[in-house]
């Protein structure tokens, strides 16, 4: 069973530029195709570690009636203009520990933007409690669709 989603898509920018809108946190909440990020709080990120709130609404996803509730989003990988990843802190103890990132890598015309969502370290608890992915790869891949536009729309 492949427990792990990657899509890719060719940014007409700078690695710097697309970089800049995956290390603000409100640049995930500017970037999110799923419809449940509402809101960010928190500086940007600089290294593994960092964290930030993100004010979430499950109601857009229609599978589990959480309502409002915030999360924080932990850093776990940042390499600048190559690659940042992370894993979500919620009300859900143990912490889930599913990592979603982006790779990023020079192309000829601009930036190959990967976006992966990984759920292939989660313990069978959380298998069995909770379908995966969450986010769907459609999710994924409007989503580099939205990260174009937000860049091309901060560099204007």
């Amino acid at each position: 069973m492949n427990e792990r989603l990657e899509v890719s898509r060719l940014i007409p920018a700078p690695a710097s530029a697309v970089f800049a809108v995956l290390t603000d946190p409100q640049g995930h909440v500017d970037i999110d195709a799923s419809g449940m990020l509402m809101d960010a709080e928190g500086e940007r990120v600089t290294q593994a570690g960092d964290r930030f709130v993100v004010h979430m609404d499950r109601q857009a996803l229609g599978d589990r009636p959480l309502g409002k509730y915030d999360v924080e989003v932990v850093i776990t990988k940042l390499v600048p203009d190559q690659e940042i990843a992370w894993t979500v802190e919620g009300r859900l103890r143990p912490h889930v520990r599913h990592i979603y990132g982006y790779r990023l890598e020079p192309a000829e015309d601009g930036t190959r933007v990967t976006s992966y969502y990984d759920w292939s370290e989660l313990s069978d608890e959380w298998k069995e409690r909770l379908t995966f992915p969450v986010v769907p790869e459609s999710a994924l891949k409007a989503t580099l669709g939205i990260l174009e536009r937000t860049v091309r729309r901060r560099a204007a």
